[in-house]
């Protein structure tokens, strides 16, 4: 029997009480379709065969547990046929805005720090939660929804989500976000999912695939981790938001700040980028494009994947063997044309970043 915390609407479901209308996307295991019940858009997550069971069991116990704004709301199940009902989210994910089909959508730097935020926002959730705090151990564009014009987030996928008490030794998440002590076999604790918010924040605020440059397997892109590459550090990115990112992507999860910490300190930042309550805008489309990357209720991910199942790394970090090899050296990069901050001051001279906290100057 599921715990589920009081009051909170989770309900087993009828079936036939649901209108399944298209399939919109994939996630860690199943089918996710688009459908009507009670008259509102659902998302419906389903298992195509008896292996994905077991992500979908954990996925219902840890959505069942959850009651956060920027986490995706679990209606209920169903049990013939086995599947989930959430909330559906008509902004696709992340991913999708940011590297999906063309016209993609202009942001700004407010629409950037906002996403950041909403989703250090929903991980600290995670991470406090008592009696049994969770891990997501997948955070990554993909996994993250937007609706109310793109202007909030919703984390999704939790198929890979475990206790903080558990064990943690299994690789689980992928390659482009992940830790390096996940796939170094070795224990690892809700740091990685800072490590992971990390490089999020590097991607929007670049609007680039992280490590897309390395190619090859994912094996190739842990390796570079493994050996300390990061992605390149962008030109004239204040301090601040840059000291942030590079302690959570740091070596030493001792040395990341806690989710707690990061989500204070984006919230304090928040007040110098105005204007993250504007929905997003998209070049004009014509009607057989006008869905195009808005339409996915949960991650696809086919192409920024690079899932590790059950990848073990015993000796196979001690050598990179076929994989292109990169200058680990970071280099300045240039903000993107999609990138532009609106009036806001500088931020390298109204703050002074010691260690892991911000504190205003007088």
């Amino acid at each position: 029997m599921l715990e589920t915390p009081p009051g909170y609407p989770f309900e087993e479901i009828e079936y036939e009480d649901i209108e399944v209308e298209e399939v919109v996307g994939r996630g860690t295991f199943g089918v996710v379709f688009k459908a009507k019940w009670k008259g509102k858009d659902v998302a419906i997550k389903t298992i195509e065969s008896e292996s994905e069971r077991k992500a979908f069991v954990v996925e219902l116990r840890q959505l069942s547990r959850v009651n956060h704004p920027n986490i995706v709301k679990l209606y209920g199940s169903c049990h013939n046929p086995v599947c989930l009902v959430m909330e559906y989210a008509e902004g696709g994910s992340l991913y999708n805005v940011l590297h999906g089909a063309e016209p993609l959508p202009q942001y700004s730097a407010s629409h950037a720090m906002s996403w950041c935020l909403q989703c250090a926002q929903g991980v600290s959730y995670l991470h406090g939660m008592k009696p049994k705090a969770l891990i997501h151990r997948d955070l990554k564009p993909p996994n993250l929804l937007l609706v109310q014009g793109g202007t909030v987030l919703k984390i999704c996928d939790f198929g890979t989500a475990c206790d903080i008490q558990t064990h943690m030794t299994n690789n689980k998440g992928s390659a482009a976000w992940m830790a390096p002590e996940v796939f170094e076999g070795i224990n690892y604790s809700e740091k990685c999912d800072v490590f992971s918010w990390g490089i999020i924040l590097w991607e929007v605020i670049t609007r680039r695939k992280p490590f897309d440059e390395i190619g090859g397997s994912a094996f190739c892109i842990m390796w570079a981790v493994h050996r300390g590459t990061r992605p390149p550090l962008i030109k004239d990115l204040p301090e601040p938001i840059e000291g942030l990112m590079t302690h959570c992507w740091d070596k030493d999860p001792a040395q990341r700040p806690s989710m707690e910490e990061v989500r204070n300190t984006m919230a304090s930042l928040m007040k110098y980028f105005p204007g993250s309550d504007e929905p997003l805008q998209y070049p004009h489309q014509c009607p057989s494009n006008s869905r195009s990357g808005s339409s996915s209720a949960t991650s696809t991910g086919s192409n920024a994947d690079n899932t590790i199942n059950s990848y073990r790394s015993e000796g196979n970090m001690e050598h990179g063997t076929n994989c292109q090899e990169r200058d680990d050296t970071l280099k300045n990069e240039k903000f993107p044309l999609q990138f532009k901050p609106l009036k806001v001051m500088h931020l390298s001279t109204a703050f002074i970043f010691s260690k892991r906290n911000i504190r205003f100057n007088n």
